[in-house]
């Protein structure tokens, strides 16, 4: 049971939240665990309570009913400011954080005022720097830069922080097939060495490729949560949230009579069932 309790780094309890002025609550009765070292994505229709939700885990919304804990801390009982350092959020609009002149004082920001040693922060920021490939563009204004690029010094600079805990909001919207993989890539590299990566989007490819869990909120509620492969291939509850497996799960489906598992998850996953049918 102690093992249990150090393993989960967030716990949502019976959560209800209600912005003032509306007549329902945007979050109705979550329960919830994040575990260490997960990579979580959560999918729902707008409006089902994603933001919501995620938006409690580091203080910026506190429960109109219920409790959230972060390592075990009610966040009632801590700052945004302290919430920041074990829960990095990265936000839908890259420009809603940056604000410094070139892409190595935006990364450097928070460190610089974590109160680290010069060296300290300086050795955060050029690891950030290489792991999203800014270093090129570190004397760059970051304004200047594509939205994919924005989108990698926003990351860097929460990267930079070190968070224990990451929460990625719409993380791939507006960028291209390789921004989004090359992203994506690097967020997988930040879970590999042991980061809790919590993903709201809508691209169910970028779901299928790198969540290992997925949790479908429907009106405020918990409709789905379980592995990735388990929430895809069940389209009929899906089709509730207004939500449809990635594509080549649904082909994957359609082809189920002709020995396809319906639970395929990506092209190569579906390349290597078609191999071993045509293979006998």
């Amino acid at each position: 049971m102690e093992d249990q309790k150090l393993s989960t780094r967030i716990q949502v309890e019976q959560l209800f939240h209600k912005y003032e002025g509306t007549q329902s609550p945007a979050i109705d009765g979550i329960d919830l665990r994040i575990k260490s070292g997960e990579f979580a994505a959560i999918i729902g229709q707008n409006g089902s309570g994603k933001t919501t939700l995620v938006k409690h885990f580091n203080g910026l919304l506190l429960p109109t009913r219920g409790r959230v804990l972060v390592d075990g801390v009610d966040t009632r009982k801590r700052s945004i400011a302290e919430l920041s350092r074990l829960v990095g959020y990265l936000f839908q609009n890259p420009d809603h954080q940056i604000f410094c002149p070139t892409v190595e004082k935006e990364v450097a920001f928070g460190p610089e005022n974590l109160g680290l040693s010069k060296e300290e922060a300086r050795s955060r920021v050029d690891d950030a720097l290489e792991l999203l490939g800014l270093g090129p563009y570190r004397s760059a204004p970051p304004t200047m830069l594509g939205l994919g690029q924005r989108r990698k010094v926003t990351l860097a600079s929460v990267v930079a922080m070190r968070p224990e805990i990451m929460v990625l909001d719409e993380p791939t919207c507006g960028i291209d097939h390789k921004g989004s993989t090359d992203l994506m890539e690097a967020v997988k590299g930040l879970n590999e060495r042991g980061h809790t990566i919590i993903m709201i989007t809508h691209d169910m490819r970028i779901v299928s490729e790198y969540a290992h869990r997925t949790i479908v909120l429907c009106r405020g509620q918990v409709l789905l949560d379980d592995t990735t492969r388990s929430v895809f291939s069940k389209p009929e509850v899906l089709a509730e949230t207004f939500l449809a497996p990635p594509q080549i799960t649904i082909l994957g489906q359609a082809l189920e009579d002709y020995g396809i598992r319906r639970d395929i998850l990506t092209v190569a996953e579906f390349y290597e069932q078609v191999v071993q049918r045509m293979r006998g």
